[in-house]
């Protein structure tokens, strides 16, 4: 079942990906384009309003799903190996999510 891939089959998977890529940077750079002439022409005729953040409800919605991907991956890498340098994909985000935890409940 050795079958040999002709050269051009090789090219075609490989510029696949490049192609999918560049595609969707230009899909996104013109979507930034787009909004960023409407800012402008908005601020033009003095109808812009910027928009409002909340900075408690958006770190609270950033800390909770830090804290859930970190414990899924911390679970995951003491399920498949116990107490390695891979552990560490999961205690950070676990570490930054309960900061922003415990920063949102200290600036209450």
């Amino acid at each position: 079942m050795n079958q040999i891939v002709s050269p051009a089959a090789q090219v075609i998977v490989s510029i696949i990906p490049i192609v999918g890529i560049c595609f969707a940077a230009s899909i996104i750079f013109f979507a930034l384009l787009w909004k960023h002439h409407e800012n402008v022409m908005l601020i033009q005729k003095d109808l812009y309003n910027p928009p409002k953040i909340d900075l408690r409800n958006f770190s609270l919605l950033l800390g909770l799903c830090l804290v859930g991907v970190g414990i899924v991956l911390s679970l995951m890498f003491l399920l498949l190996k116990h107490l390695s340098w891979g552990l560490l994909g999961g205690l950070i985000p676990l570490a930054v999510g309960l900061m922003l935890l415990l920063f949102h409940r200290i600036s209450k």
